[in-house]
Order: C-alpha cells, then sequence, then structure tokens
C-alpha cells in the first residue's frame, strides 16, 4: 500500500527527531507499506524544527506561516501523495507494528475510509495513565452509540489516524476555522458521512503527556469530551482558546 505520513509542527525541536526516527523505522518493518513518503509541515516554528526534519534524506520539509492545526494538516495533504495518509503529531513515537495494524483495517474492510486508536502518555506516572485509560474507555462506548446507534459521526484521536485521500477529498478537506480542540471529531463526523471510520484500542500510539501534565488530566479530559460533542451536534467548538506546551 502506497502511504503518506503528515506530521505538523510548530516549535517541536526537542521531540521531532525521536517521531521521525521511529516514523522510518516503522516504514522499513512494514509488510504492507509498498511505498512511503513522510512530509513534515513546519507551522510557524521559531526554533530549529526545519533543521531536525531537514537532517532526514527520506523527509520532505514543508513551510506553513499561518499557525493552526487546519492550516498545517492541510499544507501536508496538498503536498503528499500516498493514497492512504497516516496523520500523527511531531511529539508522537510510533510504536512497532502500527503501520501494518492500521493498512490491515483497510484490507479486511473495502467500505472503511479512517481508521484512529487511542494514545499510551508514555511519559506521564501511572495513575495519570489510569485515568487517561478511564477517559478512553468511555470514548470506546462514546464511539459505538455515535456510529451504530445514533449515527451521527464516529471518533478520530487527532495525532493517531490513517485515512484514504480519496475519501477526504469527497469529505471537503480541513476545516481551518477550527485551530485546535475539536478538529479530529470534525474530520470524524464529515468522513463518516463518506464511509466507515473505525476507532480501536488496537492502534495505540505513544505520545507526550506533557499538556495533560501542565493543564491537568481531568481538566483536559473534560474540555476535549465538551468540544467533541458540541462539534458533533452543533458542527463548531465552545472553546477556541488553547495553549501551547512545548519543552
Amino acid at each position: 500500500m502506497d502511504v503518506a505520513f503528515v506530521i505538523p509542527a510548530h516549535n517541536e525541536e526537542a521531540l521531532l527527531g525521536d517521531c521521525l526516527k521511529s516514523v522510518l523505522e516503522e516504514i522499513d518493518r512494514s509488510a504492507l507499506c509498498s511505498r512511503a513518503e513522510v512530509v513534515v509541515v513546519d507551522n510557524a516554528s521559531t526554533d530549529g524544527t526545519s533543521a531536525v526534519a531537514g537532517a532526514f534524506d527520506r523527509v520532505k520539509v514543508v513551510l506553513e506561516t499561518r499557525k493552526g492545526l487546519g492550516y498545517a494538516r492541510s499544507a501536508g495533504f496538498e503536498n503528499s501523495t500516498g493514497l492512504y495518509v497516516a496523520n500523527i503529531d511531531a511529539d508522537t513515537i510510533v510504536p512497532p507494528g502500527w503501520l501494518d495494524t492500521a493498512l490491515s483495517e483497510f484490507k479486511k474492510d473495502e467500505g472503511l475510509v479512517c481508521v484512529s486508536g487511542p494514545y499510551i502518555y508514555h511519559d506521564l506516572p501511572w495513575t495519570s495513565r489510569a485515568i487517561t485509560e478511564g477517559f478512553y474507555w468511555l470514548t470506546k462506548a462514546i464511539y459505538l452509540i455515535n456510529r451504530y446507534v445514533l449515527k451521527v459521526g464516529s471518533v478520530v484521536q487527532g495525532g493517531n489516524f490513517v485515512f484514504r485521500r480519496d475519501a477526504w477529498l469527497k469529505a471537503g478537506g480541513y476545516n481551518q476555522s477550527i485551530t485546535f480542540y475539536g478538529e479530529d471529531t470534525d474530520i470524524a463526523v464529515r468522513l463518516s458521512r463518506v464511509g466507515g471510520v473505525k476507532w480501536t484500542f488496537k492502534l495505540r500510539m505513544l505520545t507526550s503527556g506533557r499538556r495533560l501534565q501542565k493543564q491537568g488530566v481531568v481538566r483536559t479530559g473534560l474540555t476535549y469530551t465538551l468540544n467533541f460533542f458540541a462539534v458533533t451536534f452543533r458542527g463548531k467548538p465552545v472553546t477556541s482558546d488553547y495553549t501551547d506546551y512545548r519543552d
């Protein structure tokens, strides 16, 4: 399968190198990926993000001066060609088997247009990880109700999802008016109108817990939950402001 990794990065020189190393290693391990490209979108960075990405021979660097996830993901999408687009974040680490797990879901279900899964916050204490796991079990229940009962959308974890390029073109592309909270829910809702959007515990991604650590695990979880329901049922988030947390 033909895959493009798209990685938005704003001031991520501290963590981007480990992310890219894990991506390239996972591509080399994959049995299902026939061709892969890696695109890092330097999203209005003021540090050495571009230099870190440019040090990897197999990585393409794209500059996007308009800050925001919608702008950054759009730039990466437009500057890639993969039939399947793996959307991850610059503070994630791709675990072994992640790519084949994602691609195998598409092989099993021709109607599937997107697959996503939860995070493992590898740098948080076990107590915080236990709380986030509880939130994810609630997410699983909401996913099942929204997708199969209410049929109003699905669940996508921003920074840990793969979709089909043709499906995303049909969905209309990124809503650039959503700067942070709710952008992944908007993706889930609009892609679910095109085909199946699956959220599964089998597709876990390692990521930094710096936001949860500095903003608070419960507060962060409740903010994401509030905006999930707002975007699902009224089409826009209730939280427009957000704080950047960079090490």
